[in-house]
């Protein structure tokens, strides 16, 4: 089944031609899920080629405006085209608060149906047949990191079953999905026939400085998407101002053992000049890549 991630914007507080607000929408089955909705993150859904009403949540890792200032437009368009779904909206303590004020400020028409769910705590907070969300708090204002984990799947080992003169059928299925089942007078556990394989993960560390909770959020992820707003000389300022640099991102993905790491949270001071970020980052970490809007990546 095919995961999808789709950059939408990459830059930082401030846009440039090239670069958006930030946000990232992750595909996969029936869900596209909406990390963050900066300003203008609409348009950019068009020029993907993706319809806003694709959507089925919404994921605010805080309330900076460079994360958010996009969600009345994206609100706004979604009660015009008469979208059929509830939406979900998740976001940390006063995120009700927030969208409360956000449809109060101007006059909105709507008949949205939309269901928004406070994060209190780290952990697990979205638990579906095929995968699981997890929020962790990072270092910066009231601010969580969250977690895609596909679920491990089961896939059938041919010769267990030969020997047992099992041949593939519908019995498989209970198999497959962790049952045992009776065969000839005989129970064949679901270990015995099977072998586990570990699903896919993709974490998303938008806004924190260096922090071992970033660490958590990555182990073992199959893609890291991290801010990556300044570099190695400036790592003090990174610190005051609750940032990474490109080096401090790579430092992070490794010591999680992930797979691939993709910079976005760019910010514009690298116009033109963002190769220079990634130098830093594949000193430590080769597999970084760039990330560039509108870019899309398969996992």
């Amino acid at each position: 089944m095919e995961l999808k991630i789709t950059f939408l914007g990459t830059s930082n507080a401030i846009p440039t031609a090239e670069r958006n607000h930030p946000a990232i929408l992750l595909s996969y089955k029936n869900e596209n899920i909406l990390i963050d909705c900066g300003e203008g993150t609409q348009r950019q859904f068009y020029k993907a080629g993706i319809f806003p009403t694709k959507i089925t949540r919404l994921l605010i890792t805080h309330w900076h405006g460079d994360h958010v200032l996009g969600i009345p437009g994206l609100l706004q368009t979604l009660a015009f085209s008469n979208y059929s779904k509830e939406l979900q909206i998740y976001g940390p303590k006063g995120t009700k608060y927030f969208i409360k004020n956000i449809l109060k400020s101007f006059k909105f028409i709507s008949n949205l149906n939309f269901k928004i769910h406070e994060i209190t705590k780290q952990g697990k907070f979205v638990d579906e047949k095929d995968f699981s969300l997890y929020a962790y708090k990072l270092k910066h204002t009231n601010t969580f990191g969250y977690r895609f984990e596909e679920k491990a799947k089961r896939k059938i080992n041919l010769a267990p079953l030969k020997k047992f003169g099992i041949k593939p059928g519908p019995i498989l299925k209970n198999l497959q999905e962790g049952r045992s089942i009776k065969w000839q007078g005989k129970v064949i556990k679901a270990d015995q026939a099977t072998k586990k394989i570990a699903g896919r993960s993709v974490a998303f560390v938008f806004d924190t400085a260096y922090c071992k909770e970033a660490i958590k959020l990555e182990k073992n992820a199959s893609i890291v998407i991290s801010e990556a707003t300044f570099r190695t000389e400036l790592e003090v300022r990174a610190s005051e101002v609750g940032h990474l640099t490109a080096k401090q991102a790579a430092q992070i993905a490794k010591k999680a053992k992930a797979k691939k790491l993709y910079l976005m949270h760019i910010s514009r001071r690298y116009k033109g000049k963002e190769n220079l970020l990634l130098r830093d980052a594949k000193k430590v970490f080769k597999n970084s890549y760039l990330a560039q809007d509108l870019m899309q990546v398969k996992v």
